[in-house]
């Protein structure tokens, strides 16, 4: 033991001059720093006021901050300025950066009773503006320069270089992709395998060195002096006594230590069910908050109070699509599908018809594809809008569907993926949605690939299903329906 807190004692002076960033530490330092810098910039413009007016303004109405950081929070994720790969390189930070502060903060100074009047005073919305968009700029550039520096990335040994530990390389490097090092993105640094397996020693895995077996991992420790040591093992069950042992060990060092499933999902929102083995916890939600039940309750008023609306926009664009159809592809207005919903149990899912009539006479049940020949003229552009889901707003009504979940999919897909996929019945466990994780997240599904993956990302969703989750669902739904993504 003695030993133990002395090895802790010299990690720990080895620290000192680095500051590592974890995935989620970066987020939640991107956050805070813009916040500061847009807050900063509004009570930069509201001092330029008589003394007065500026402490009575904000004793009265203090939503004004509240209003600029939720407001920041909603553009900003349009247009993804928290992608931490995107961060990581000035450019791509500096221009989604720079378009999300004049958008937010023409916005924010158009909503009346809520922002301040500014009559006569194009001097302090010019100062407004200049001091936000320099001071997020600057900040950004400062990001993507010095904090993808070695000194804060967060340095990690994986333990386990098989097939799990391949996996969470290629998540690493897909998430990074656009910023050229592989690493710079997620602000991981992976030092280096662990693995017993003879014929990976001093070799590597996706350009990751082995760097000894599990006898070496203390040892490997004091050299690399890592920040994190990852279990890249699938069915841990199975680690090595002596391995076990080591690990502990290295966590009474003061070393942290995840497994290869939770990194998996905070880096890529999707969880690696062919990596599950028969642990629970990376499948299910195992424990939901004292307050589940009641945020089903409103989710459930949440739907009844859009989906009523939703219906009067169904009337209001019926006749336009009706039109549409006569001229060019004439037939039934409306599509009504089989579905399977929460539980297996089967619903009509109602549609705006975007195939021409009779689409599967002769092929059956299959997937659309791209540029698929079966679309029509107005069902191009309904798809590509989202308009041709707005009917479900009646199956949201009726309680068959709810407005974000997985979406429901037909029985003669479910029978073929169900064989195929391990796992697939879970997603049938919460009600189906119009929209959901997995569509904001994943390109229109057309194949059992497509089909896998989705389920990851569906049973992200079911995992962490939430406030903080239906809200970001919410706003990339907005970003696919403006940018006119839809398939």
């Amino acid at each position: 033991m003695e030993v133990i807190y002395q090895n802790a004692a010299s990690l720990e002076k080895k620290r000192r001059g680095r500051l590592s960033l974890q995935f989620s530490e970066r987020k939640l330092l991107l956050v805070i720093i813009d916040l500061m810098v847009l807050n900063g910039a509004l009570l930069l413009m509201l001092s330029l006021w008589p003394e007065s007016v500026f402490i009575r303004m904000l004793e009265r109405f203090p939503w004004y901050v509240l209003l600029l950081s939720g407001l920041w929070l909603v553009i900003g994720s349009l247009f993804n300025v928290y992608d931490l790969a995107k961060a990581a390189s000035a450019v791509h930070s500096i221009w989604a950066a720079g378009i999300s502060v004049l958008i937010t903060l023409a916005i924010y100074l158009l909503i009346p009773y809520l922002t301040p009047v500014l009559p006569n005073r194009r001097t302090q919305i010019v100062i407004f503006f200049l001091a936000a968009l320099l001071g997020i700029t600057f900040w950004r550039f400062i990001y993507a320069t010095v904090f993808t520096q070695p000194s804060f990335r967060h340095r990690a040994l994986v333990i386990g270089a098989g097939w799990s530990g391949r996996t969470l390389v290629e998540a690493i490097q897909e998430t990074a992709s656009e910023t050229g090092n592989p690493y710079l993105g997620t602000g991981y640094e992976l030092l280096g395998f662990v693995d017993d397996d003879p014929a990976k020693q001093g070799g590597d895995v996706e350009g990751v060195p082995v760097l000894g077996a599990g006898k070496d991992l203390l040892r490997l420790v004091q050299e690399m002096n890592p920040d994190e040591i990852i279990i890249a093992i699938t069915h841990s069950q199975r680690i090595n006594p002596d391995l076990f042992h080591a690990i502990l060990a290295c966590y009474e060092m003061g070393i942290p230590i995840t497994t290869m499933a939770a990194l998996y999902e905070r880096m890529t929102g999707r969880v690696p069910i062919q990596h599950a083995g028969q642990d629970l916890t990376v499948l299910l939600p195992i424990s939901r908050p004292s307050g589940f039940r009641f945020y089903l309750a409103l989710r459930r008023m949440a739907d009844i109070l859009v989906a009523v609306p939703g219906l009067l926009l169904v009337l209001l664009i019926t006749p336009f699509v009706w039109f549409g159809n006569l001229i060019t592809d004439p037939g039934a207005i409306f599509y009504r599908q089989t579905r399977v919903g929460k539980n297996g149990e089967k619903f009509q899912i109602i549609k705006f018809r975007s195939m021409v009539m009779d689409a599967e006479a002769k092929t059956g049940a299959v997937w659309a594809k791209e540029n698929d020949p079966r679309i029509t003229t107005v069902g191009k552009h309904l798809r590509r809008t989202r308009l041709d889901e707005t009917p479900q707003f009646w199956n949201v009504l009726k309680g068959e569907m709810t407005l974000i979940g997985p979406r429901p999919e037909r029985p003669e897909m479910i029978e073929q993926l169900s064989e195929e996929i391990p796992f697939y019945g879970l997603r049938h466990t919460v009600k189906p949605g119009i929209t959901g994780w997995a569509q904001v997240r994943y390109r229109y599904g057309s194949s059992r690939e497509d089909a896998f993956v989705k389920l990851q990302y569906d049973l992200y969703y079911i995992k962490h299903l939430g406030p903080f989750i239906d809200l970001s669902v919410l706003i990339k739904t907005i970003q696919v329906i403006l940018g006119m993504k839809g398939r």
